[in-house]
C-alpha cells in the first residue's frame, strides 16, 4: 500500500518512516510538515493510507481532513487522546495512536487499514455500491449486502430511507431520488413520492392502495396509471 505523513514534528516523522521502513508492503511516497502541504498533494495525487497528526499548523488535522474529496484510510497520531470521539465520527478514520506508540500498535493501525483496502469498498465516501444484482448499504459502519430481487420495498421518511426486504429492514441517510436510478427498472416502480416497490411483490390492489405480499402500501394519485401500466392491469 502506498502512504503519506502530515506530522509537523521531525522526531515523530522520523519514528514513522523507521516503522514503515520494517513493512515491505508500504510505500512512502511523501513527509509534509503541514495540511497547506499536503492539500497542494492531493490536487494531483492520493495515497491508500495518510498517517495525519491532529494538531497542525494553520489547521487541524480532522479539519484538514474534511476538505479532501473521497479522502483514503486515515491513521491519526496525536499525543491527546481527548479528541478520539470526535476522530471516529468520521468514517474514514480507520484508527488512533496515541503518542508514544509502540512498533506493535503501529502495526495494528496498519492492519486495519490493509483490511479496509483489500475490501476494495470505501465505505467512508460512498453509501452502496453495486456489485451484480446485489448492493451493499453501509449503516452504522457495517456493510450489509442486499439481493436486488428480494427488496419487497423502499419507504422514504423525512432524510431516511428504508430498505425492506424479505428478511431485514435497513434505515440510513438517503433519498428516494437517489434509489430510482440504482434500481432494475423491469422490477420497480415509484408509486407515491415515499414509496418504491418490487413489482414482482404484488398481490393485490385495492382503491388507492397496493399490496406487497400482506404490506399494505398508498398509491399517489400520480403515480397510479404508471403502476398499472406496469402491472398489465387495462
Amino acid at each position: 500500500m502506498t502512504c503519506i505523513i502530515i506530522e509537523d514534528e521531525i522526531p515523530a516523522q522520523n519514528l514513522l518512516k523507521n516503522y514503515l521502513s520494517k513493512l515491505p508492503n508500504m510505500q512512502l511516497l511523501g513527509t509534509f510538515q503541514s495540511a497547506i502541504q499536503a492539500h497542494n498533494y492531493f490536487k494531483t495525487s492520493t495515497a491508500d493510507v495518510v498517517f495525519l497528526d491532529v494538531n497542525l499548523p494553520d489547521i487541524s488535522g480532522l479539519d484538514f481532513i474534511k476538505t479532501v474529496k473521497n479522502p483514503p484510510a486515515i491513521i491519526m497520531t496525536t499525543a491527546y487522546p481527548d479528541y478520539a470521539v470526535s476522530c471516529f465520527e468520521l468514517d474514514t478514520i480507520v484508527d488512533y495512536l496515541v503518542k508514544p506508540f509502540g512498533f506493535d500498535r503501529f502495526l495494528k493501525a496498519v492492519n486495519k487499514a490493509e483490511d479496509r483496502a483489500n475490501n476494495n469498498i470505501d465505505i467512508n465516501t460512498i453509501d452502496t455500491k453495486v456489485v451484480e444484482d446485489s448492493i451493499f448499504l453501509n449503516v452504522d459502519k457495517t456493510l450489509h449486502k442486499i439481493v436486488l430481487s428480494e427488496i419487497l420495498y423502499l419507504e422514504s421518511d423525512r432524510n431516511y430511507i428504508t430498505v425492506v426486504t424479505k428478511t431485514q429492514k435497513l434505515s440510513y441517510i438517503d433519498s428516494l431520488k437517489n434509489w430510482v436510478e440504482k434500481l432494475p427498472k423491469q422490477d420497480f416502480i415509484q408509486i407515491h413520492k415515499s414509496y418504491i416497490i418490487n413489482a414482482t411483490y404484488v398481490s393485490k390492489i385495492s382503491g388507492n392502495e397496493v399490496f406487497i405480499n400482506t404490506q399494505r402500501l398508498p398509491i399517489g394519485r400520480t403515480y397510479k396509471a404508471d403502476l398499472l401500466k406496469k402491472l398489465r392491469i387495462v
